[in-house]
């Protein structure tokens, strides 16, 4: 029996494509400056969190290391992208 992989589960849950849940997992890894979180212990994170719909990535990442869970530094935080509005 194959094991779910942690991707799976953040595809299920919010209704997004596997390759998103890959993408959102690695953006939080990407997060840390150094020392990278496993994608089984972001999934075991999130799990004791209540999401209506799935974070920015870089909020977990800030949450982990908030609680004590992922410990290291981080990045800074990206800048949000904001949409020009229609000259149409």
């Amino acid at each position: 029996m194959d094991k779910i992989k942690p991707f799976e589960v953040i595809s299920s849950k919010f209704q997004i494509s596997r390759e998103s849940a890959k993408y959102f997992l690695g953006r939080v890894q990407k997060s840390f400056k150094t020392e990278k979180p496993t994608h089984q212990l972001i999934l075991d994170f999130m799990s004791g969190q209540k999401f209506d719909e799935l974070p920015m990535p870089y909020q977990i990442a800030k949450a982990m290391n908030e609680k004590g869970i992922w410990a290291y530094p981080l990045n800074s935080e990206p800048p949000e992208l904001v949409d020009d509005e229609d000259l149409y």
